[in-house]
């Protein structure tokens, strides 16, 4: 007797690997993630966020994710503590050490401002220079940072 149509239809699914919710999921890349990956990525091309405190190792693997996916697996904690792989790992060590440093830098900046070192407008000349636009989420929290300083160091 001959196998049904449903039977053939489910014999060539079981043949593929259907990755789970999730993993279709980190494949969307919002508007919003794109510009904030390509900011990291520019900062440091541009030699503005460069140093991050830390050796930031990546491995290459030619069939391997590609280093947007890979990026936002090590932004949720999937490498916390193992070495990312992707097929670009160039452009993914450049933005993990980009987004370790605007923390590491923020920090250091704002205690500058409070302190009456320099001006929140030197700092943003620097990435106005290189023609680089600072995300507005970016933005919002070195506010944050900067009024929290300012609120603990002058008792408001």
């Amino acid at each position: 007797m001959g196998k049904t149509l449903k039977q053939k239809y489910i014999e060539e699914r079981d043949g593929i690997v259907i990755p789970k919710r999730y993993q279709r999921k980190r494949k969307k890349y919002s508007n919003n993630f794109n510009v904030m990956f390509n900011f990291f990525l520019d900062s440091y091309r541009k030699d503005i966020l460069t140093f991050c405190g830390v050796n930031v190792e990546v491995d290459f693997d030619i069939n391997a994710e590609e280093s947007k996916y890979v990026f936002r697996s090590y932004d949720n904690g999937d490498f916390k503590f193992k070495i990312p792989i992707t097929r670009h790992p160039n452009i993914l060590k450049a933005v993990i050490i980009g987004k370790k440093s605007w923390g590491l830098f923020l920090q250091e900046w704002t205690d500058g401002i409070t302190e009456g070192l320099f001006t929140r407008q030197e700092i943003f000349y620097e990435f106005e220079k290189v023609g680089i636009t600072i995300p507005d989420s970016l933005l919002q929290d070195f506010y944050n940072v900067l009024y929290k300083k300012f609120k603990k160091k002058y008792h408001w």
